[in-house]
C-alpha cells in the first residue's frame, strides 16, 4: 500500500474481503484427518487484501469474515476468529510500502509476501489459537496443538501458493507508475 486510500475505498475492500473470506470458508472449504482443521482457500483471498488494503483492512476482513463462517456453521469461535484476525494484521504490516497496487511486484516483494505468510500462520495457528482455546475454552493442550500445527501447514502452504498467483496476476493489469509516455 504505497498511498494513502480513502476510508470509503477501505470500507469498500472490508466488504468485499469479508465476503470472499466467508465464501471461500463456507463453501470450499477442504476437510483434513484432523477434526475442526480444514484446507482453508480463503487466507489466500485474505493475504492479497492485506497486502493492497493494509494490516487494518486485513485485520477486519480476516476477523469480520471468520466469524460469519462460524456463525453460519458450527458457532463462535473466538480464538479462531481472533486468529484469523491476526492473520491479516501481520501480512498486512509486514507488507507495508509495497508497490503492487502500482503494478510492481518484484522477486523480493515475493519472497517477502512469502515470509510474511509463514510468520502470520505461525504465530496464529502455533500460539494464539491454542493458547486462546486452552485459556477461553479449556480445551486439552495436545488436542489444540495439533490443530494448530495442521492449520499452520495448510494455511501457509495454500496463502503462499494460491497468493502469490493472484499477486502476480494483479500486479500485471496495473500499469506501472511512468510506463506511459507521449508522442511526439
Amino acid at each position: 500500500m504505497a498511498k494513502k486510500m480513502s476510508p470509503v475505498v477501505q470500507v469498500v475492500a472490508i466488504g468485499i474481503g469479508a465476503a470472499l473470506f466467508f465464501v471461500l470458508g463456507r463453501f470450499a472449504a477442504i476437510p483434513t484427518p484432523i477434526p475442526n482443521v480444514s484446507i482453508a482457500l480463503q487466507y489466500a483471498i485474505l493475504a492479497v487484501f492485506a497486502v493492497l488494503f493494509g494490516p487494518v483492512s486485513g485485520s477486519l476482513i480476516g476477523g469480520i469474515g471468520h466469524v460469519l463462517i462460524d456463525a453460519t456453521g458450527y458457532g463462535i469461535w473466538a480464538s479462531w476468529e481472533i486468529s484469523s484476525a491476526v492473520v491479516g494484521l501481520i501480512i498486512g504490516a509486514m507488507m507495508i510500502g509495497n508497490k503492487v497496487y502500482e503494478g510492481e511486484l518484484p522477486t523480493k516483494t515475493i519472497v517477502r509476501f512469502n515470509i510474511s505468510v509463514v510468520v502470520a500462520h505461525a504465530l496464529s495457528w502455533m500460539l494464539v489459537a491454542p493458547l486462546g482455546d486452552i485459556l477461553i475454552y479449556s480445551e486439552p493442550a495436545n488436542k489444540v496443538f495439533v490443530q494448530g500445527v495442521t492449520a499452520f501447514a495448510s494455511n501457509a502452504l495454500t496463502t503462499g501458493i494460491i497468493g502469490t498467483l493472484v499477486l502476480i496476476a494483479y500486479a500485471k493489469t496495473r500499469t506501472q507508475t511512468g510506463s506511459l509516455s507521449t508522442e511526439a
